[in-house]
């Protein structure tokens, strides 16, 4: 079972949303459960060289099933990921901001979000994930 584009729809919206409530334009996307591009959508006046980083991250999210900013932390250097960002054709992005979208327990697609600092990311893909969950 996968993330719906109803569903994803919902997501983006509420992205959107803290997006907006924190001044910071987005680009938000959404893949399915097997790393497709679902939906995308790139807020007015958002960075443009994000566009490709905030799709990149949805695709990481769900191709490990783990939060970017979590694989970002394991891939330091030293660390047991160190240089998997590398892998995948220079795919796997490692910054905050791709959050996996659970169904029961199981990851059914991702968010992955840019255009702001990491912290700001994080927190729009947050709250998309969460009108998922919630």
């Amino acid at each position: 079972m996968s993330v719906t584009l109803l569903e994803a729809k919902a997501i983006v919206a509420a992205a959107e949303q803290k997006a907006q409530e924190i001044g910071m334009p987005m680009n938000i996307a959404v893949v399915d459960t097997g790393g497709n591009l679902l939906l995308f959508e790139r807020m007015e006046n958002a960075w443009l060289g994000s566009v490709d980083i905030a799709i990149n991250k949805a695709w990481t999210a769900r191709a490990f099933d783990i939060e970017t900013k979590a694989l970002g932390e394991l891939s330091q250097s030293g660390d047991q990921f160190f240089g998997i960002h590398a892998s995948n054709q220079g795919r796997v992005m490692i910054f905050a901001g791709g959050v996996p979208l659970k169904r029961d327990g199981r990851v059914v697609g991702a968010i992955g979000v840019s255009g702001g600092m990491g912290k700001q990311d994080q927190a729009v893909a947050e709250a998309g994930a969460e009108a998922f969950s919630g």
